[in-house]
């Protein structure tokens, strides 16, 4: 099992519009693709973060979707109208393997 985590840093002033973009992915991905995506902000460290959580069976299905979200121009065009609502380079995945 896989356990994909990204997480971004919300601009400030932006907590509104990164909530509203989060639950938007998590929507269109669930809608398009079948996938739950699970939205999460911290309740420790910076509070000013949002993350989004899902799991897969192997890498092979997360790397699946990652391709066809890529190819996806509505995917990329909601990612891109949402980009002011977070801070520049604080885009990071987590990928962790179940033992």
């Amino acid at each position: 099992m896989i356990a994909f985590t990204r997480s971004a840093s919300i601009a400030p002033g932006k907590t509104a519009d990164a909530l509203r973009f989060g639950h938007d992915v998590a929507k269109f991905v669930k809608d398009k693709h079948g996938i739950t995506l699970e939205l999460l902000m911290p309740i420790g460290g910076n509070p000013s973060r949002i993350a989004w959580h899902c799991r897969f069976e192997g890498l092979t299905q997360w790397e699946s979707l990652i391709g066809k979200l890529m190819a996806d121009k509505k995917y990329l065009d909601l990612v891109a109208k949402s980009s002011d609502a977070f801070l520049p380079g604080s885009v990071h995945d987590d990928i962790w393997r179940t033992i």
